[in-house]
This record gives structure tokens, C-alpha cells and sequence, in this order.
């Protein structure tokens, strides 16, 4: 099991609020009117939740901030990798995918991982949401939240974005690439 935030050397943690801030300034349009040093106070009161970014981070995420939640007083960080992160990639959909698979098994699944994680798949609005902040998933695609009424059939959604728009699919949730993870959402 990964150490929690509380357990991190306070290096480790500067190291990991330095790169996100790099990022932060380097895309101020993903997150227009929010302020830093805001943000990196809720960080540092939220050691549980900056120990998910780490986790993130160290899958291949890059998350960013990519809104404010003024009622819940939340900024939410998506996972802003221009390809799916790599340290996710070759899963299938969820845990029963996973189970009804009988041979050649993925490691595990989206699901899973966004779980221990600590993360939350998005959904398909909050994808197309993100790809008007960049372009994203060019050579690569990330599964998304499916509804329940899709599972129940055997299906799972996933999204890319090809020829300058954005596309969301569907394909057996027992299937898995090289080439689809997921990108995760985390509210701090």
C-alpha cells in the first residue's frame, strides 16, 4: 500500500506543489479567475487529497485545476496529459468486465484504479468539457462514466478526439488497449 499524504516527507510534497503550480501558471486558460495560492492552501489543509494528485502525478496524469465550485468552496483537478496517462493504460472497463473475462486478463480495471486512486472517471460532459480547455487524447482514448443502462448491456464508453473533434464510443467493457486508460477527476 502507497504511504498517505500524512506519511510523505514535506520535500516530497513541495516537490509535488511546485509541479503543480508550474502547470497551473503555464495554463491559466483552464482555470481563468482562480487564484494559486488559494488553491495551494487547500492543498495543504487536504493532506489526503494531495496524496491522490501524487498518485495521479506519478501515473502520468498532469492534473490540473479545471474549475471552482463555488457553492461546495471545491476546485476540481482533471487529469491534463495531452495522451491518456500511461501508468493507466491497458484496462478494462470495471470490476465484474474483469471478473467475466476468461482468458488473456488486463491487470485490472478503470474502475479499480480510479478507486484506489481515489478519483472519479469523467463522464462524457465533463470530457467534452475538457477538450474545449486543449486537445486532448489525439493517438490515444480514455474511458468515461457509463450509464448504467450501457453496462447493463455489456457496453462501457470511452472518448478521443480525432480529426479536430471530439468522438465518444462504445465497446465491450471487457475490452482493452494499449492505447485507452482514463483520465480522473478530483474535487479539493
Amino acid at each position: 500500500m502507497k504511504k498517505t499524504a500524512r506519511e510523505q516527507p514535506p520535500a516530497k510534497q513541495n516537490d509535488l506543489l511546485a509541479t503543480l503550480k508550474a502547470r497551473f501558471e503555464q495554463h491559466p486558460q483552464r482555470h481563468a479567475g482562480v487564484a494559486w495560492a488559494k488553491v495551494q492552501a487547500k492543498l495543504e489543509s487536504s493532506p489526503a487529497k494531495l496524496r491522490t494528485l501524487a498518485a495521479m502525478e506519478e501515473t502520468g496524469g498532469e492534473p490540473d485545476v479545471v474549475g471552482y465550485d463555488k457553492k461546495t468552496d471545491t476546485y476540481v483537478f482533471v487529469d491534463c496529459a495531452e495522451e491518456t496517462p500511461k501508468g493507466r493504460r491497458s484496462l478494462c472497463y470495471d470490476r465484474a468486465a474483469l471478473d467475466a473475462r476468461k482468458e488473456n486478463k488486463p491487470k485490472s480495471s478503470a474502475m479499480d484504479v480510479a478507486a484506489e486512486l481515489g478519483v472519479e472517471l469523467l463522464t462524457e460532459e465533463q470530457y467534452r468539457q475538457l477538450q474545449t480547455l486543449g486537445e486532448f487524447d489525439l493517438k490515444t482514448s480514455s474511458w468515461l462514466k457509463t450509464p448504467p443502462e450501457v453496462r447493463k448491456l455489456g457496453g462501457a464508453l470511452f472518448g478521443d478526439r480525432r480529426y479536430d473533434r471530439v468522438f465518444t464510443y462504445h465497446n465491450g467493457a471487457d475490452s482493452y488497449y494499449g492505447a485507452r486508460a482514463f483520465r480522473g477527476r478530483l474535487e479539493v
